[in-house]
């Protein structure tokens, strides 16, 4: 369990302040193989209303809650809704923070799940897993190939 404390003054939020927790499915990769885990998630405002457009979406479920209910003083607690193994993603707590305040700037985003409802019927698809654990690495061959009078006078 994580313990920590928040000065909600200068977080800019209050306990009883609206936001949605989702339910991702992710995946780590080890040895070679993918493990799947349950990741929660904040989701912002502007990320909710693209939800509702019916974009495939690694979220399976999204609770409608206040934000003192996941984030208390003696740590996260797991949405009711949510399995008991889930796991909160990293920088659950600045995260969580700054969704919380693109509900406070979009209250009409509010409307879209009702305080205490979970919606279900997201488009969830894994077709394009998201990998929590993968190292970006760049190269050369990653460069795009130019014309060779790209960048000369002519």
């Amino acid at each position: 369990m994580v313990t920590h404390t928040i000065d909600w003054n200068q977080a800019g939020v209050t306990p009883e302040d609206y936001c949605v927790f989702g339910l991702a499915t992710c995946f780590l990769k080890q040895d070679g193989e993918l493990q799947e885990v349950k990741i929660i998630e904040p989701i912002p405002s502007a990320f909710l209303e693209t939800l509702f457009r019916g974009i495939p979406t690694s979220y399976q479920l999204a609770v409608a809650t206040t934000i003192g209910e996941v984030i208390g003083e003696n740590g996260y607690q797991i949405p009711p809704s949510f399995p008991p193994d889930s796991q909160f993603c990293q920088d659950f707590l600045q995260r969580s923070l700054a969704a919380t305040r693109t509900y406070k700037a979009n209250p009409n985003a509010k409307k879209l799940i009702p305080l205490g409802e979970t919606k279900t019927d997201f488009n969830h698809s894994l077709e394009k897993k998201r990998l929590l654990n993968t190292i970006n690495t760049v190269s050369d061959q990653d460069n795009i190939k130019q014309h060779p009078y790209t960048h000369k006078r002519l």
